[in-house]
């Protein structure tokens, strides 16, 4: 069975983790400042602040922009629960937006009737599947309506609006670096910003609240959401890589693409102008989910829904309404198949061969 997601990990990524090991610093060190460096480097961005996971991460946003009790945050309500769960451990309320039916992502328009309406004080959208949001659209709202921007980028390493890397058009950015993700430290997640401040904040806020002097110079209220020096090792490695594999995942998309041209009862993702899509997840739109999914099991190629119930119908949400019909109507229709660089030329192949049927036996 040809997975739908798998790291790729190589002698390098092994060498750079025995030579933390034979250092002694393990933890939070010099590897740690290396990583947050390189990785803003790539952004081009600032400042970055390394975290212990994705949702550290927005969390650490969160807390570096100054967003707490009594905050109201719009965001989407198609993601991964983690999104507005960040919002939630801060003591903010999330308020749902409806989502664009093409790119899944969050409606300019909808977020800000929302902002209005709540009267909100900051966005979070999220780059969903690894499609830039309309920064743009959402940057202009923001600076009219007075509010802060987040960007969710846990799925968009390596995605680009007009040229630019996502992570640099909000007030902050959060990515992760879980296995599955476009690049991994194993666990791990990353604060990018243009702002000193929150860099600060947030970099404080992840290391027990201490301020830069170090030591026991315990400011704020904080926790130990630090990343080890073992984990940036390995994203430091895979950093390099992260390019290549961005083509590759391109590159395999556009096979699929090509693949669902003539398939009836399948829409393939799209690449609004102006946006450079990551293809963390190669994302179509089924007329009947579950007989697509069989058809490609019994090919021999795997593949998940991303996500199949919206946030706010989720169990921990109760009592949380949201008129999101766009949103519903996507999960409950999105089915996500393999793209990324571990595939061979012959898995590729296989997955094209597959879509190419599902017409015939699966329409």
């Amino acid at each position: 069975m040809i997975p739908v997601a798998n790291p790729v990990f190589g002698d390098a990524e092994k060498e750079a983790v025995l030579a933390v090991l034979d250092s002694g610093m393990v933890a939070d060190g010099p590897e740690v400042r290396r990583f947050e460096e390189e990785f803003a480097a790539y952004c081009g961005a600032n400042h970055a602040v390394a975290t212990s996971n994705g949702t550290t991460a927005l969390v650490a946003a969160l807390v570096g922009l100054g967003i707490g009790e009594g905050d109201v945050v719009v965001t989407t309500p198609f993601s991964f629960v983690a999104s507005a769960n960040a919002i939630r451990l801060v003591g903010a309320e999330p308020v749902f937006a409806d989502v664009d039916p093409r790119t899944y992502n969050l409606d300019p328009e909808k977020a800000r009737a929302a902002v209005r309406e709540h009267d909100a004080d900051a966005i979070l959208a999220v780059h969903l599947y690894g499609l830039p949001a309309d920064v743009a659209a959402l940057r202009e709202i923001a600076d009219e309506e007075d509010v802060l921007l987040l960007e969710d980028a846990a799925q968009a390493h390596g995605a680009r609006y007009d040229g630019q890397h996502v992570g640099t058009f909000g007030d902050a950015a959060a990515f992760s670096f879980y296995p599955t993700k476009n690049m991994t430290t194993g666990e791990g997640g990353m604060v990018v910003t243009n702002r000193e401040d929150v860099a600060e904040r947030a970099a404080s806020y992840v290391n027990h609240g201490r301020g830069p002097e170090g030591g026991y110079s315990h400011r704020d209220l904080g926790s130990n959401h630090r990343m080890t020096s073992i984990g940036a090792a390995i994203g430091r490695v895979q950093l390099e890589r992260l390019p290549e594999w961005i083509e590759a995942r391109r590159e395999n998309a556009a096979a699929l693409t090509d693949a669902l041209s003539s398939v009836h009862g399948v829409m393939a993702p799209v690449e609004p102008d102006g946006s450079e899509h990551a293809y963390h997840q190669y994302t179509v739109r089924c007329t009947d989910r579950d007989a697509v999914a069989a058809h490609l099991e019994d090919a021999g190629v795997g593949s998940g829904v991303y996500y199949p119930t919206i946030i706010p119908e989720l169990e921990a949400y109760d009592g949380y309404d949201a008129d999101v019909p766009v949103a519903r109507a996507a999960s409950e229709q999105v089915l996500s198949l393999p793209v990324h660089p571990g595939l061979s030329p012959e898995d590729v192949d296989r997955v094209v061969n597959a879509l190419r049927s599902v017409d015939v036996e699966a329409r």
